[in-house]
């Protein structure tokens, strides 16, 4: 006679038994994950706070077009600075140009390139090159030679000025290039401000966090 085919039959004690395995491998997992996330989650936010602040999330994109300026009764170092800037907002080079093809936050980057071709190079006080790469350095050198003007000295900033903030609600830690300073509307023009040069125009002259300027030796 032909042999009958073999059932397999799952008891449900057994079924029971798997699911308890189960449980007991999942809470402790999702536990791990729970305290994983808070760990880790402070460091994420943070990350995203530096991005946005050095201006790589910020999706303002500021004005289309360079303002016109009146340059004509400027000192002739100021007058190139606003020359160079135009010039490359209207380039939007790559922020490695600035840089010296160091991959890193290029605001001040791009200022101390500008000074240096205009002919009043920086030298930072760390390895006497022109290029100081960062805000806490520049705003340094700005003091160190007796040339940085706080926000709240009553100093009106004029064209080819640098502004220096630190976390501003607007730019974070950052610098950029005074354009023109319209009864307290400031229009500056910066580099790696959403990943580009922008020119930006301060309407709501949020100042919270702008620490002052660096001048020109005239």
């Amino acid at each position: 006679m032909p042999k009958k085919p073999h059932l397999s039959i799952t008891r449900p004690h057994s079924r029971l038994k798997k699911r308890y395995v189960f449980a007991l491998v999942l809470v402790p997992l999702m536990a791990v994950c729970i305290s994983l996330g808070a760990l880790y989650w402070p460091k994420i936010t943070h990350k995203l706070h530096s991005l946005a602040a050095a201006g790589s999330i910020d999706s303002s994109r500021g004005e289309v077009t360079f303002p016109q300026l009146d340059t004509t009764n400027l000192h002739p170092t100021r007058q190139k600075i606003i020359s160079l800037a135009k010039t490359e907002f209207e380039a939007q080079s790559a922020g490695t140009k600035f840089s010296q093809g160091v991959r890193e936050a290029w605001c001040a980057d791009f200022v101390s390139w500008i000074m240096q071709q205009a002919g009043a190079p920086l030298k930072n006080p760390h390895t006497g090159g022109w290029r100081i790469p960062g805000t806490f350095t520049l705003r340094e050198y700005y003091e160190a030679n007796g040339r940085f003007k706080p926000a709240n000295s009553g100093y009106q900033p004029r064209p080819g000025d640098v502004a220096i903030y630190r976390g501003s609600p607007v730019f974070g830690d950052h610098t950029n290039i005074v354009l023109k300073d319209d009864d307290g509307v400031l229009t500056t023009v910066g580099g790696n401000e959403a990943n580009r040069i922008r020119v930006f125009v301060n309407r709501d002259k949020r100042y919270d966090g702008l620490l002052g300027y660096g001048v020109l030796a005239e």
